[in-house]
């Protein structure tokens, strides 16, 4: 898919741009471009607070003297806008303008614009449509890189999987425990509790035996769930005795 490529009017801080441009690359965004940006370009704040999204974004960023000619090869364009409608265009969320650009074959494009008083209407009109959060009406004021981060984010929500980390990505004691550790786990609590007479009368023990091996096994139980339960077991014989 053709990843929106990310136009900024008139931007007025190079910080600004810098924490755009790392907003952009946490969804995978890499296309930039700048249309008169206040302070000139390239910007040193900029890549100073973009971080490691300098290489990948920022030495790419393109400059347009307009935003018409920043446009480009875009056959599809959504301007962001807190103001009133006094333009007639569609009007979407982030979510569904970024679902409508997942099902798009052309090349599409998200405008934002100039940090104090954003688009103007000169530069809505070019847009096929426009993207509005759903934010405190009291307060409607996005900075510039949250707004891109909540564009980025919605882009790229219907491309990745919703899952948690990979194992070996995971602080060891948060792996999930396999079933051989929840089966070690059940045994040393079924002995402990053997020896300590939990299981009586001795016609019921092999029911309360099953009934605690099958809480073991319904529990999402983690390695360091596993060792915590084991430890606290060992305490408690340990004072026991």
């Amino acid at each position: 898919m053709n990843a929106p490529i990310i136009i900024l009017v008139r931007p007025q801080m190079g910080e600004n741009i810098g924490a755009a441009a790392r907003a952009m690359l946490n969804f995978g965004l890499t296309e930039m471009r700048l249309v008169a940006p206040r302070d000139g370009w390239p910007n040193p704040r900029a890549v100073a607070m973009a971080s490691g999204a300098a290489g990948q974004v920022l030495d790419r960023a393109r400059v347009y003297p307009t935003l018409a000619e920043a446009m480009e090869g875009v056959d599809l364009a959504f301007a962001t806008t807190a103001r009133g409608r006094e333009l007639t265009k569609p009007v979407h969320t982030p979510e569904t303008a970024m679902a409508q650009v997942r099902g798009h074959t052309g090349q599409a494009a998200v405008i934002f614009g100039p940090e104090r008083a954003g688009l103007e209407n000169d530069d809505i009109v070019r847009a096929n449509a426009i993207i509005t959060v759903p934010v405190n009406p009291g307060f409607a004021s996005l900075n510039l890189a949250q707004a891109v981060l909540l564009t980025g984010y919605e882009y790229s929500r219907g491309l990745l999987p919703d899952q948690p980390a990979p194992p070996g990505r995971r602080p060891p004691g948060e792996v999930p425990a396999d079933r051989l550790e929840v089966e070690r786990l059940a045994d040393h609590w079924e002995d402990r509790l053997g020896e300590a007479g939990f299981f009586f009368p001795p016609e019921k023990a092999p029911t309360a035996k099953l009934t605690l091996r099958n809480l073991w096994s319904r529990m999402p139980l983690t390695r360091g769930d596993v060792q915590v339960l084991h430890g606290a077991l060992r305490q408690l014989v340990r004072r026991r005795d």
